[in-house]
C-alpha cells in the first residue's frame, strides 16, 4: 500500500486543513464550513459557505483566519485564492494583517478584488500602493501610490479567476491568472502613500473582506505555502 506523504499525517494528526503535498500547499479553506477563520464583529452574516464554496455578500465585515497552520502567522509564503466576482462586487485579500472587531484592517496589505465596481482600483492592485486603475465617467486617477491606468480590469465578472500573491522579505509580487500586476519592494520606511501607517512588512494572518450590501464575491480557494 502507497504510504500517504509525510506532510498529509502531519495535518491531519493535528487536525489542520488539508496540505496538497503535490506543491506543498496548505489548504486553508475547507469547502465545508468556517473552520480556522473567525469573523469581524461587525455583520459576521457577510460570510457564508455553500456547495463548496465561500460567498462573501453584505456589508462591511473581515474574515481572518485563525487556525493552527504555521501557528496562524505568515511573513514569506506563496498565496493561491480562486475568486469570482459579480457585477459591482467589491472585495480583497489581506496580508500580514491581524484580527480586529470592527472598522477596515488597520494592519497589512490589501490585494483588491474588484472587476466592475465603482472604486477605480481593480483586481491585481496592492491596494493604495501600486494600484491597477479603470477610470469612468470622468474619474480622475486617484492620489496615493502609483497606478496604472487600463481599459479593463484583470479579472471579468462571473469567471473564476486565479490570485497568487508571494512575499519574500520585502518583496512584493502578484499575478492575476498568470500576469504579474505587481512587483514591490517596500521601502525603508514602509509605503509613502498617505494613510497607509500600518502598511510594513513584517508577519502576520490573511484576511477577506466584505465591502458593502449590494457585493457578492465568491472564493473556492485559499492555500498557501510558507517559504
Amino acid at each position: 500500500m502507497k504510504k500517504a506523504p509525510l506532510l498529509t499525517v502531519l495535518a491531519l494528526a493535528a487536525g489542520l486543513s488539508f496540505v496538497n503535498a503535490e506543491e506543498g500547499f496548505i489548504e486553508l479553506f475547507n469547502g465545508k464550513n468556517l473552520d480556522g477563520w473567525s469573523p469581524s464583529a461587525e455583520l459576521p452574516e457577510s460570510f457564508s459557505v455553500k456547495d463548496g464554496i465561500l460567498i462573501v455578500k453584505g456589508g462591511r465585515s473581515h474574515l481572518f483566519y485563525t487556525g493552527e497552520a504555521n501557528g496562524g502567522k505568515f511573513k514569506d509564503f506563496e498565496l493561491k485564492v480562486r475568486a469570482k466576482t459579480f457585477a459591482g462586487a467589491n472585495s480583497g485579500v489581506y496580508f500580514h494583517t491581524k484580527p480586529q472587531p470592527e472598522g477596515w484592517p488597520e494592519n497589512g496589505y490589501e490585494c483588491q478584488v474588484n472587476s466592475t465596481h465603482k472604486d477605480p482600483k481593480k483586481t491585481g492592485s496592492l491596494y493604495g500602493v501600486k494600484n491597477i486603475v479603470v477610470l469612468k465617467d470622468g474619474q480622475e486617477v486617484p492620489k496615493g501610490g502609483d497606478s496604472e491606468v487600463r481599459e479593463k480590469a484583470p479579472s471579468t465578472d462571473g469567471e473564476w479567476f486565479d490570485y497568487h500573491i508571494t512575499v519574500k522579505g520585502k518583496h512584493i509580487v502578484i499575478k492575476v491568472n498568470g500576469e504579474v500586476t505587481v512587483d514591490y519592494t517596500e521601502p525603508e520606511g514602509g509605503p509613502e502613500a498617505p494613510g497607509f501607517a500600518g502598511r510594513r512588512l513584517g508577519e502576520g494572518t490573511f484576511g477577506i473582506q466584505a465591502h458593502d450590501p449590494d457585493s457578492e464575491v465568491h472564493y473556492e480557494r485559499f492555500a498557501v505555502k510558507p517559504l
